[in-house]
């Protein structure tokens, strides 16, 4: 017998620079961002492999992305995922910057100064 999965949600954690989706309360998942500027420059997309094949890493994605639209800031995509994500989703075209040699030196030096 399916039972109904508990709900998810998915909450902008300012502190860590990331998205976090939730079900049930559990942390899921995460999509990493750094912002520069106007840009928030999203470089990493994951989610636990005991949640894996339910399409939370899209709804997380999309809710960062919508996010994003509400803020007035602009996407970059440096993660994999968040750039595959955005070729079949046309709608956030408008306000989706290339990434370039700059941001992600930028990105590599913040990044490397966490470690």
């Amino acid at each position: 017998m399916n039972r109904p999965s508990p709900a998810s949600t998915v909450e902008r954690a300012d502190d860590r620079h990331r998205y976090e989706i939730l079900v049930g309360g559990r942390l899921a998942g995460l999509t990493a961002y750094r912002d520069h500027g106007q840009q928030r420059v999203f470089h990493h997309t994951e989610v636990d492999d005991a949640f894996a094949g339910r399409g939370l890493a899209a709804l997380l994605v999309r809710e960062a992305l919508t996010d994003v639209r509400r803020s007035g800031m602009r996407i970059v995509p440096v993660c994999p995922y968040v750039a595959e994500f955005l070729k079949k989703h046309e709608e956030f075209a408008d306000i989706t910057d290339p990434v370039t040699p700059e941001i992600l030196r930028r990105l590599r030096a913040e990044l490397r100064t966490l470690t």
